[in-house]
Protein backbone atom coordinates (compact mmCIF):
# COMPACT_ATOMS: atom_id res chain seq x y z
CA UNK A 1 0.00 0.00 0.00
CA UNK A 2 1.75 3.69 -1.13
CA UNK A 3 2.12 5.54 1.69
CA UNK A 4 0.11 9.11 2.15
CA UNK A 5 2.91 11.32 0.89
CA UNK A 6 3.23 9.14 -2.28
CA UNK A 7 -0.17 9.61 -2.71
CA UNK A 8 -0.32 13.73 -2.24
CA UNK A 9 2.89 13.85 -4.37
CA UNK A 10 0.44 12.00 -6.94
CA UNK A 11 -2.66 14.31 -6.57
CA UNK A 12 -0.17 17.41 -6.68
CA UNK A 13 1.37 16.16 -10.21
CA UNK A 14 -1.97 15.56 -11.38
CA UNK A 15 -3.10 19.20 -10.07
CA UNK A 16 0.13 20.77 -12.38
CA UNK A 17 -1.00 18.38 -15.77
CA UNK A 18 -4.25 19.48 -15.20
CA UNK A 19 -3.46 23.64 -14.84
CA UNK A 20 -1.50 22.74 -17.91
CA UNK A 21 -3.95 21.30 -19.88
CA UNK A 22 -6.67 23.63 -18.87
CA UNK A 23 -4.41 26.72 -20.48
CA UNK A 24 -3.60 24.80 -23.41
CA UNK A 25 -7.69 24.45 -23.90
CA UNK A 26 -7.88 28.24 -23.58
CA UNK A 27 -4.94 29.12 -25.83
CA UNK A 28 -6.45 26.49 -28.72
CA UNK A 29 -10.13 28.01 -28.19
CA UNK A 30 -8.54 31.40 -28.33
CA UNK A 31 -6.85 30.57 -31.74
CA UNK A 32 -9.77 28.08 -32.64
CA UNK A 33 -11.63 31.89 -33.12
CA UNK A 34 -9.45 33.15 -35.51
CA UNK A 35 -8.57 30.55 -37.51
CA UNK A 36 -12.29 29.89 -38.03
CA UNK A 37 -13.15 33.50 -39.05
CA UNK A 38 -10.39 32.67 -41.59
CA UNK A 39 -11.84 29.91 -43.19
CA UNK A 40 -15.48 31.41 -42.89
CA UNK A 41 -13.45 34.33 -44.70
CA UNK A 42 -12.14 32.16 -47.46
CA UNK A 43 -14.60 29.78 -48.74
CA UNK A 44 -16.79 32.33 -50.26
CA UNK A 45 -13.91 33.53 -52.48
CA UNK A 46 -12.97 29.91 -53.16
CA UNK A 47 -16.70 29.12 -53.82
CA UNK A 48 -16.87 32.64 -56.39
CA UNK A 49 -13.73 31.48 -58.47
CA UNK A 50 -15.22 27.84 -58.61
CA UNK A 51 -18.05 29.72 -60.08
CA UNK A 52 -16.18 31.99 -62.54
CA UNK A 53 -14.15 29.31 -63.40
CA UNK A 54 -17.00 26.96 -64.47
CA UNK A 55 -18.62 30.05 -66.40
CA UNK A 56 -15.07 30.84 -68.66
CA UNK A 57 -14.78 26.83 -68.97
CA UNK A 58 -18.43 27.12 -70.23
CA UNK A 59 -17.72 28.88 -72.89
CA UNK A 60 -14.39 27.18 -74.22
CA UNK A 61 -15.18 23.48 -73.22
CA UNK A 62 -16.69 23.27 -76.51
CA UNK A 63 -13.98 24.41 -78.14
CA UNK A 64 -9.99 22.71 -79.09
CA UNK A 65 -9.05 25.56 -77.25
CA UNK A 66 -9.69 24.12 -73.71
CA UNK A 67 -7.43 21.67 -73.98
CA UNK A 68 -4.28 23.47 -74.75
CA UNK A 69 -3.69 24.55 -71.50
CA UNK A 70 -1.35 22.10 -70.04
CA UNK A 71 -3.25 21.99 -66.51
CA UNK A 72 -5.75 20.42 -68.12
CA UNK A 73 -4.14 17.50 -69.64
CA UNK A 74 -5.54 14.34 -68.10
CA UNK A 75 -3.49 11.49 -68.53
CA UNK A 76 -2.60 7.85 -67.05
CA UNK A 77 -1.85 8.61 -63.10
CA UNK A 78 1.56 6.96 -63.07
CA UNK A 79 3.48 9.55 -61.17
CA UNK A 80 1.36 11.09 -58.48
CA UNK A 81 2.15 13.73 -55.85
CA UNK A 82 0.51 13.81 -52.85
CA UNK A 83 0.55 17.29 -50.86
CA UNK A 84 -0.48 15.67 -47.17
CA UNK A 85 -1.11 18.43 -44.35
CA UNK A 86 -0.76 17.99 -40.79
CA UNK A 87 0.25 19.77 -37.64
CA UNK A 88 3.42 20.87 -36.29
CA UNK A 89 2.71 19.87 -33.10
CA UNK A 90 0.60 16.73 -31.16
CA UNK A 91 -1.34 16.86 -28.16
CA UNK A 92 -4.16 16.87 -30.63
CA UNK A 93 -6.00 13.48 -30.14
CA UNK A 94 -5.78 11.54 -33.20
CA UNK A 95 -6.17 14.65 -35.18
CA UNK A 96 -2.20 13.54 -37.03
CA UNK A 97 -2.60 9.84 -36.91
CA UNK A 98 -5.94 9.93 -38.96
CA UNK A 99 -4.22 11.97 -41.27
CA UNK A 100 -1.12 10.00 -41.75
CA UNK A 101 -3.29 6.74 -41.69
CA UNK A 102 -5.33 8.14 -44.67
CA UNK A 103 -1.71 9.16 -46.56
CA UNK A 104 -0.87 5.20 -45.83
CA UNK A 105 -4.28 4.55 -47.46
CA UNK A 106 -4.19 6.22 -50.58
CA UNK A 107 -0.52 4.95 -51.37
CA UNK A 108 -1.85 1.42 -51.04
CA UNK A 109 -4.89 2.16 -53.23
CA UNK A 110 -2.32 3.54 -55.85
CA UNK A 111 0.93 1.04 -55.26
CA UNK A 112 1.00 0.48 -59.07
CA UNK A 113 1.90 4.13 -59.36
CA UNK A 114 5.14 6.28 -58.20
CA UNK A 115 4.27 8.05 -55.46
CA UNK A 116 6.24 11.27 -54.10
CA UNK A 117 4.93 13.25 -50.99
CA UNK A 118 4.97 16.69 -49.98
CA UNK A 119 4.83 17.33 -46.24
CA UNK A 120 3.25 20.48 -44.77
CA UNK A 121 3.89 20.02 -41.00
CA UNK A 122 6.70 18.69 -38.44
CA UNK A 123 4.03 15.65 -37.65
CA UNK A 124 3.85 14.08 -41.66
CA UNK A 125 7.47 15.04 -42.31
CA UNK A 126 8.90 13.09 -39.33
CA UNK A 127 6.85 10.20 -40.00
CA UNK A 128 7.35 9.60 -43.16
CA UNK A 129 11.19 11.00 -43.09
CA UNK A 130 11.71 7.77 -40.92
CA UNK A 131 10.49 5.57 -43.61
CA UNK A 132 12.52 6.42 -46.38
CA UNK A 133 9.92 7.88 -48.18
CA UNK A 134 10.52 9.69 -51.92
CA UNK A 135 9.73 13.09 -50.27
CA UNK A 136 9.88 15.89 -52.79
CA UNK A 137 9.03 18.42 -50.47
CA UNK A 138 9.47 19.50 -46.69
CA UNK A 139 7.06 22.53 -45.31
CA UNK A 140 7.72 22.91 -41.49
CA UNK A 141 6.85 25.73 -39.17
CA UNK A 142 4.36 27.16 -41.97
CA UNK A 143 1.03 25.78 -40.29
CA UNK A 144 1.90 27.80 -37.46
CA UNK A 145 0.70 31.16 -39.10
CA UNK A 146 -1.08 30.21 -42.56
CA UNK A 147 0.16 32.58 -45.22
CA UNK A 148 -1.15 33.16 -48.80
CA UNK A 149 2.22 32.94 -50.27
CA UNK A 150 3.34 29.59 -48.80
CA UNK A 151 0.83 28.08 -50.68
CA UNK A 152 1.22 30.13 -53.92
CA UNK A 153 4.53 28.68 -54.06
CA UNK A 154 3.78 25.15 -53.57
CA UNK A 155 0.90 25.44 -56.07
CA UNK A 156 3.52 27.03 -58.29
CA UNK A 157 6.23 24.21 -58.06
CA UNK A 158 3.46 21.71 -58.63
CA UNK A 159 1.84 23.32 -61.71
CA UNK A 160 5.45 23.78 -63.44
CA UNK A 161 6.00 20.43 -62.61
CA UNK A 162 2.79 18.71 -64.00
CA UNK A 163 2.81 21.02 -66.91
CA UNK A 164 6.72 19.55 -67.34
CA UNK A 165 4.85 16.61 -67.13
CA UNK A 166 6.83 15.43 -64.49
CA UNK A 167 3.83 14.16 -62.23
CA UNK A 168 0.71 13.05 -63.79
CA UNK A 169 -1.53 14.05 -60.64
CA UNK A 170 -1.91 16.34 -57.79
CA UNK A 171 -4.18 15.19 -54.79
CA UNK A 172 -4.25 17.04 -51.36
CA UNK A 173 -4.68 15.45 -48.05
CA UNK A 174 -6.64 17.23 -45.20
CA UNK A 175 -8.60 17.67 -42.16
CA UNK A 176 -11.47 19.79 -43.29
CA UNK A 177 -13.38 21.76 -40.54
CA UNK A 178 -16.78 21.36 -39.74
CA UNK A 179 -17.18 22.39 -36.20
CA UNK A 180 -15.17 22.22 -32.89
CA UNK A 181 -16.07 18.86 -32.52
CA UNK A 182 -15.75 17.48 -35.50
CA UNK A 183 -13.35 17.74 -38.67
CA UNK A 184 -13.77 15.29 -42.32
CA UNK A 185 -10.70 14.19 -43.89
CA UNK A 186 -10.62 15.01 -47.37
CA UNK A 187 -8.62 13.87 -50.12
CA UNK A 188 -9.50 15.97 -53.55
CA UNK A 189 -7.58 16.10 -57.04
CA UNK A 190 -5.88 19.63 -57.71
CA UNK A 191 -4.72 18.70 -61.04
CA UNK A 192 -5.56 17.89 -63.54
CA UNK A 193 -8.05 20.99 -63.14
CA UNK A 194 -11.42 19.29 -63.77
CA UNK A 195 -13.85 21.44 -65.86
CA UNK A 196 -17.53 21.60 -65.23
CA UNK A 197 -19.38 19.63 -68.49
CA UNK A 198 -21.36 21.23 -70.09
CA UNK A 199 -22.70 25.35 -71.72
CA UNK A 200 -22.64 28.04 -69.17
CA UNK A 201 -26.13 29.01 -68.76
CA UNK A 202 -25.12 33.02 -68.89
CA UNK A 203 -23.80 34.48 -71.99
CA UNK A 204 -20.94 37.03 -71.68
CA UNK A 205 -19.58 38.97 -73.78
CA UNK A 206 -15.33 38.40 -73.31
CA UNK A 207 -12.76 41.56 -73.30
CA UNK A 208 -9.86 38.72 -74.35
CA UNK A 209 -10.57 35.03 -75.53
CA UNK A 210 -12.39 32.81 -73.11
CA UNK A 211 -9.12 30.37 -73.19
CA UNK A 212 -7.23 33.31 -72.16
CA UNK A 213 -8.85 34.35 -69.31
CA UNK A 214 -8.95 30.32 -67.95
CA UNK A 215 -5.43 30.10 -68.69
CA UNK A 216 -4.98 32.88 -65.88
CA UNK A 217 -7.78 31.60 -63.64
CA UNK A 218 -6.01 28.05 -63.59
CA UNK A 219 -2.99 29.12 -61.39
CA UNK A 220 -4.94 30.57 -59.16
CA UNK A 221 -7.54 28.51 -58.77
CA UNK A 222 -4.84 26.15 -57.70
CA UNK A 223 -3.11 28.29 -55.40
CA UNK A 224 -6.79 29.09 -53.60
CA UNK A 225 -7.60 25.78 -53.78
CA UNK A 226 -4.15 24.82 -51.50
CA UNK A 227 -4.30 27.87 -49.05
CA UNK A 228 -7.77 26.70 -48.38
CA UNK A 229 -6.95 23.54 -47.17
CA UNK A 230 -4.04 24.54 -45.09
CA UNK A 231 -6.86 27.19 -43.33
CA UNK A 232 -9.54 24.18 -42.81
CA UNK A 233 -6.43 22.06 -41.71
CA UNK A 234 -5.06 24.48 -39.11
CA UNK A 235 -8.64 25.36 -37.77
CA UNK A 236 -8.88 21.71 -37.64
CA UNK A 237 -5.92 21.11 -35.80
CA UNK A 238 -7.18 23.71 -33.71
CA UNK A 239 -10.67 22.39 -32.61
CA UNK A 240 -9.25 18.98 -32.36
CA UNK A 241 -6.56 20.24 -29.68
CA UNK A 242 -9.36 21.93 -27.31
CA UNK A 243 -11.40 19.00 -27.15
CA UNK A 244 -8.52 16.74 -26.56
CA UNK A 245 -7.24 19.24 -23.55
CA UNK A 246 -11.33 19.40 -22.46
CA UNK A 247 -11.28 15.98 -22.10
CA UNK A 248 -7.64 15.95 -20.65
CA UNK A 249 -9.12 18.27 -17.95
CA UNK A 250 -11.72 16.01 -17.12
CA UNK A 251 -10.14 13.16 -16.12
CA UNK A 252 -7.84 15.07 -14.40
CA UNK A 253 -10.21 16.25 -12.37
CA UNK A 254 -11.96 12.28 -12.22
CA UNK A 255 -8.31 11.07 -10.93
CA UNK A 256 -8.15 13.55 -8.48
CA UNK A 257 -11.52 12.83 -6.86
CA UNK A 258 -10.01 8.96 -6.87
CA UNK A 259 -6.50 9.60 -5.44
CA UNK A 260 -8.50 11.75 -2.50
CA UNK A 261 -10.74 9.07 -2.01
CA UNK A 262 -8.46 6.79 -1.52
CA UNK A 263 -5.91 8.85 0.14
CA UNK A 264 -8.87 9.26 3.10
CA UNK A 265 -9.29 5.88 3.25
CA UNK A 266 -5.28 5.15 3.59
CA UNK A 267 -5.64 7.58 6.16
CA UNK A 268 -8.14 6.13 7.75
CA UNK A 269 -7.25 2.53 7.94
CA UNK A 270 -3.93 4.43 9.23
CA UNK A 271 -5.87 6.40 12.68
CA UNK A 272 -7.56 2.80 12.86
CA UNK A 273 -4.62 0.73 13.14
CA UNK A 274 -3.11 3.28 15.59
CA UNK A 275 -6.11 2.93 17.89
CA UNK A 276 -5.62 -0.21 18.10
CA UNK A 277 -2.03 -0.62 18.33
CA UNK A 278 -2.83 1.70 21.76
CA UNK A 279 -5.73 0.10 22.72
CA UNK A 280 -3.89 -3.57 22.56
CA UNK A 281 -0.89 -2.08 24.32
CA UNK A 282 -3.25 -0.77 27.17
CA UNK A 283 -5.03 -3.52 27.45
CA UNK A 284 -1.62 -6.04 27.60
CA UNK A 285 -0.26 -3.44 30.46
CA UNK A 286 -3.13 -3.95 32.67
Amino acid sequence: MPSLIDIRRRIRSVKNTQQITKAMKMVSAAKLRRAQERVIAARPYAGLLRKMLANVAGAVVSSESAGVNPLLSAREERRIQLILITGEKGLAGAFNSNAIKASLRFAEERAGASLEFVLLGRKGRDFYRKRNAAIRGEHTGIMNKVLYADAAGIAREAAERFAQEEIDAVYVLYNEFRSAASQKLTVSRVLPVELPAGQSPTEYIFEQAPDQILGRLLPRYLEVEIYRAMLESAAAEHAARMTAMDAATSNAAEMIDNLTLYMNRVRQASITKEIIEVVSGAAAAE
